[in-house]
């Protein structure tokens, strides 16, 4: 992009969330035979897409009448995920799902400091801005964050293994008081920036998986959080609430919340029984 006003970001992992209602009713009609080969089925083709290198599913009952199951695929292109959708709808466990919602994103990093600091060292080399050695001065710079270990690390880590996971959109405001992109750079890097402190507050309870969806779908970004204690969502997401990029700035869109499990266990699941604890 390398508009001064607008924060660069680095993309990984294509995501699609897919939220489903379980008809129990009509699956316990089913013989016990039946139930068991679809069952069966239907585990093995989500364990060969939980062991792909290139990509990732996780499994998760979701609490509440908005849908019974999540399923959280990772891919490296939108084509792969066209593959993964049409490979779960294609299993004789698709005709006892009904979708309900789903989300389509792209796993994202912000570089608001970055940015910031990409601009300011090109402005220091006397470059004038956007002629050909101020772009190519930029894109190595910018070629540097992809190589940052760190970066690397959370752009393709794979579905964090924690018990429980809670997924919803989100936008920046854009009203006539108060508009999140009319807004200066330095406050909303100062925003931004004051934001993640609170979050890393919650360092080791919480697992935060950002990812972008401006143009993708309704709103601009998708957030999950993984935890081992469902109170840790309620607590940081309360506390966020304060801050000025989220009271200002912040709306909300459903909240999906769920128990993650093995999908080696995915048959404990259509069983209506209580699920194990670990995960795979």
């Amino acid at each position: 992009m390398r508009n001064p006003n607008v924060p660069e970001s680095l993309d990984g992992w294509h995501i699609l969330h897919r939220m489903f209602r379980f008809d129990r009713h009509r699956w316990e009609q089913l013989s016990g035979m039946q139930r068991d080969d679809l069952a069966r089925q239907s585990t093995q083709a989500l364990l060969q897409l939980h062991a792909a290198y290139d990509g990732d599913v996780s499994v998760a009952q979701l609490l509440g009448h908005k849908a019974d199951l999540m399923l959280t695929h990772y891919a490296r292109s939108f084509e792969q995920l066209a593959v993964l959708e049409t490979k779960i709808d294609s299993l004789g466990m698709s005709a006892f799902l009904r979708p309900v919602y789903s989300y389509l994103s792209v796993l994202e990093l912000g570089l608001y400091e970055a940015t910031a600091q990409m601009h300011k060292t090109l402005e220091a080399q006397g470059l004038e801005p956007h002629s050909e050695a101020w772009i190519q001065a930029f894109d190595a710079l910018l070629l540097e964050q992809t190589r940052e270990p760190r970066n690397g690390v959370r752009l393709w880590a794979k579905v964090p293994h924690r018990r429980y996971v809670c997924f919803y959109p989100m936008n920046k405001r854009r009203g006539e008081t108060y508009n999140w992109y009319a807004t200066p750079y330095e406050d909303r890097n100062r925003m931004m920036r004051e934001h993640g402190k609170i979050g890393r507050t919650y360092h080791g309870l919480v697992n935060q998986v950002i990812s972008g969806s401006t143009g993708f779908d309704e709103y601009e970004w998708g957030v999950d959080l993984y935890a081992d204690d469902p109170l840790v969502f309620k607590n940081l997401i309360y506390e966020m609430r304060f801050d000025e990029a989220s009271a200002r700035y912040g709306e909300f869109g459903p909240f999906y919340n769920g128990i993650q499990f093995s999908i080696a266990e995915f048959g404990t699941f259509l069983k209506g029984d209580v699920l194990p604890r670990l995960l795979d």
